[in-house]
């Protein structure tokens, strides 16, 4: 019988598969004044916005391979990303200090294949000061199945009074 030690070994190997993913992937020269980083560049490319409104947001998302896993599913720190993101940006404010996320909480429900369709909503739970908790959805859009769900807290540097 193989020990969990063995089996975490053979999981954590990286395959040559994983190599030429990784050596596939291309990084563009990031200007110094760039707004985006490249992680949030990486990870948002292709999102689309389909709805807003204050309070709430809908978008869609095809899962690329760059996101996914050695098994091909989009992959949990992809999600936790989403989320992060997707969730910042129903607190963003233009010219106010820029949040900073203290808190998420992701549940992981299902898994989502590369060119899955995910419809992603979020919508603002609430603030205090300058607290702020949003909830994120990401579900696959042909079976409604919810993939994963976070609740994130977001923190700003209050506003001075002057």
């Amino acid at each position: 019988m193989e020990s969990s030690m063995e089996k975490t070994r053979e999981f954590l190997r990286v395959t040559q598969h994983d190599s030429d993913r990784v050596a596939r992937v291309t990084v563009p020269p990031q200007r110094p004044e760039a707004f985006h980083s490249f992680y949030e560049e990486f990870t948002l490319k292709g999102i689309r916005l389909d709805r807003f409104q204050p309070g709430s947001i809908s978008c869609t998302f095809k899962v690329p391979d760059r996101l996914t896993d050695r098994n091909g599913n989009l992959a949990v720190g992809a999600i936790a990303s989403l989320v992060d993101e997707v969730g910042a940006t129903m607190v963003y404010e233009k010219d106010v200090p820029m949040n900073v996320s203290v808190d998420m909480s992701i549940s992981y429900l299902s898994t989502a294949k590369i060119n899955d369709d995910l419809e992603i909503s979020a919508k603002l739970l609430g603030g205090k000061g300058a607290y702020n908790g949003t909830l994120v959805v990401l579900k696959n859009k042909a079976t409604a199945e919810i993939i994963a769900e976070g609740r994130h807290s977001l923190f700003s540097k209050p506003r001075s009074k002057i």
